[in-house]
């Protein structure tokens, strides 16, 4: 299973100059990503921290003061969804979203690669469906007037206009990534080899050795390691060759 912790150290990430993986104008599109996915991951976090906050005042209101309130509920799933879904672009351009590799081991590198654009192909077009039926609900949702049926009523073209540019992005994100691999390769598309834990973004960005962290197997290079006997340095018996 690959790492599903990179976002969570993205927004401390040291700055380094942008060199474009894409001439023209996707390279452009891939620079304002880039830019657009480190600030709506720092926003995400800010937005999870305030959502712990509005439940810690909720329960503190309700229990200690014995003022019930109405609005936390909601308000702390508005932030929780809109942090998760416009998030995945960012954790997407990182690979970090969760990931299955029973099969790497089992296919050689060339099988893999095609995999691997094949798989990328496969999410945007169930992302792109997603991303379409959001925009439906929310145009529904604005026309319509709906809201909750909770006694506050937020007007439920919220969470759905968060849902909607979630998955837009996502879907704007697994198409730059597809247009690399198939210009350059797979591995130019972020398919490098997978880290393993959170400990990758701690070693890489807090303490500035990426070194000291293990990598996982290599999907685009072949899995086969050179024998004790072919590493092991020729030695003779009797002290003379």
């Amino acid at each position: 299973m690959s790492h599903a912790f990179d976002a969570a150290s993205a927004a401390s990430e040291p700055h380094r100059a942008e060199a474009s993986r894409i001439p023209g104008l996707l390279g452009v599109i891939d620079r304002t990503t880039r830019r657009l996915n480190h600030l709506i991951l720092v926003l995400g976090g800010i937005a999870l921290v305030a959502a712990c906050l509005v439940l810690s005042y909720s329960v503190l209101i309700r229990y200690v003061l014995h003022e019930p309130t109405e609005w936390q509920d909601e308000t702390a799933v508005f932030l929780i969804v809109g942090a998760t879904f416009l998030s995945a672009a960012g954790v997407q351009a990182k690979r970090g979203h969760v990931a299955i590799e029973a099969l790497t081991g089992l296919l050689s590198p060339a099988v893999n690669r095609m995999r691997l654009v094949l798989v990328d192909i496969v999410s945007l077009a169930f992302v792109a469906f997603f991303a379409w039926k959001s925009w439906s609900l929310f145009h529904e949702a604005w026309e319509d007037g709906q809201i909750s049926q909770s006694t506050w009523g937020p007007p439920l073209w919220i969470p759905y206009l968060l849902m909607a540019a979630g998955m837009s992005l996502l879907s704007l994100q697994f198409i730059l990534q597809i247009a690399e691999a198939v210009l350059y390769g797979p591995r130019s598309a972020g398919w490098a080899k997978p880290k393993i834990g959170i400990g990758a973004d701690v070693n890489r960005d807090m303490r500035d050795r990426p070194d000291l962290t293990p990598d996982g197997p290599d999907p685009l290079e072949s899995t086969m390691k050179p024998t004790e006997a072919q590493v092991r340095p020729a030695t003779t018996t009797g002290g003379k060759a």
